[in-house]
């Protein structure tokens, strides 16, 4: 017989004797394997590093057994396919380990850390300037219409030029050619 542990990790929505149910199938599968149960310990209610199914806490609880390999297998299987539960993990258990769970997390710990999301910048620009001075606003808009007049001048600098179609004006650069004449 070896010895083993299983953290089991249940859905916090659970009701209680759902859980005690869950737990006490477990250690029938563990009697009827001829293995030995040595402790249950409820390790609480805890948050999650990050969401399972859209939940952020599980119910805890630790398992301790000597059973078979093949029973080991067969609990597994069984968890695997319970509802409730949200997690399982069967480890070999260290001799001279604790059976104490670890303590809770100080609440300021606890707490999830929650940012605020920020407001991408043009945004909060425009939010400003039409709250603050709506002449920067216009005299702004008079800037970004106004076109290029000098032949010299970038027509990247423009932006929506540069995809435009060709104007008239490209088009009289080219030489103009008379058809022959036939004689």
């Amino acid at each position: 017989m070896n010895e083993y542990e299983i953290l089991l990790m249940l859905d916090p929505e659970l009701a209680e004797d759902r859980q005690t149910e869950i737990v006490t199938r477990t250690k029938q599968l563990v009697e009827k394997g001829s293995g030995s149960w040595l402790s249950h310990d409820v390790w609480g209610r805890r948050r999650l590093a990050y969401e399972i199914d859209h939940k952020t806490d599980g119910a805890y609880h630790l398992l301790q057994f000597d059973v078979e390999p093949a029973t080991l297998d067969e609990i597994g299987r069984v968890l695997k396919i319970t509802d409730g539960v949200m997690r399982h993990m069967a480890t070999r258990r260290v001799k001279g380990g604790t059976r104490a769970a670890p303590p809770p997390l100080p609440a300021s710990e606890a707490a999830p850390v929650r940012y605020e999301r920020e407001t991408p910048a043009p945004v909060a620009e425009a939010a400003e300037e039409a709250d603050g001075a709506p002449e920067e606003t216009e005299a702004m808009a008079e800037e970004t219409e106004a076109a290029p007049e000098e032949p010299g001048t970038d027509v990247a600098e423009t932006g929506a030029e540069e995809y435009a179609e060709p104007t008239e004006s490209v088009e009289s650069e080219a030489p103009e050619t008379a058809p022959e004449e036939e004689s």
